[in-house]
């Protein structure tokens, strides 16, 4: 297992990041603590596929409008919310963007279908990406010692949830 996470654990946390997800930076953060990841490699890699992410959808949204609003009109509520954090905060809401879930993937392609500046965009989401995986890696590395202990003190439970929820489907997979 340590194996398969040095040789691949770089190459799932930039595809995890470049859809903004933050799971696998906080699981990178405690395997760094471990010692199985470098929590220096962790970060940038976190930052750059964070970033490439969010340049592909403002450019995505900046070249194929109408794909784009197809997308954000299944989440009206939510596409309101980013117009709301766009006019309150400015460029603010690029870095706010990062730790609100629902509306991380929403932001970029909403500045995309404005007349926003590609390159002030890149400027102020190259920060931002930077910032989001310091935060979320760092304490995710600090707080490694807790999660582990909690994680091998409660590892047989988590394996009997597993073992149920596989028992609960193939069980409704037989009554249908």
């Amino acid at each position: 297992m340590e194996d398969l996470i040095r040789d691949w654990g770089y190459l799932i946390l930039f595809l995890y990041s470049f859809g903004g997800g933050f799971v696998a930076l906080v699981a990178a953060g405690v395997l760094s603590f471990s010692g199985e990841l470098n929590i220096y490699v962790t970060i940038a890699v976190a930052a750059v596929a964070n970033f490439i992410g969010d340049q592909f959808l403002f450019y995505m949204a900046r070249t194929n409008k109408h794909f784009a609003k197809d997308i954000m009109q299944k989440y009206g509520r939510k596409v309101a919310y980013t117009h709301l954090l766009m006019r309150k905060y400015g460029y603010i809401a690029i870095f706010i963007q990062k730790y609100l879930y629902g509306v991380k993937t929403l932001v970029p392609l909403a500045i995309g279908l404005t007349k926003y500046s590609q390159a002030r965009f890149a400027f102020y989401n190259i920060f931002a990406s930077i910032l989001w995986a310091v935060v979320i890696g760092s304490i995710s590395y600090m707080l490694g010692e807790i999660v582990l202990t909690y994680a091998e003190e409660y590892k047989y439970y988590g394996v009997a949830v597993i073992l149920g929820i596989i028992l609960f489907v193939s069980y409704l997979y037989r009554k249908i």
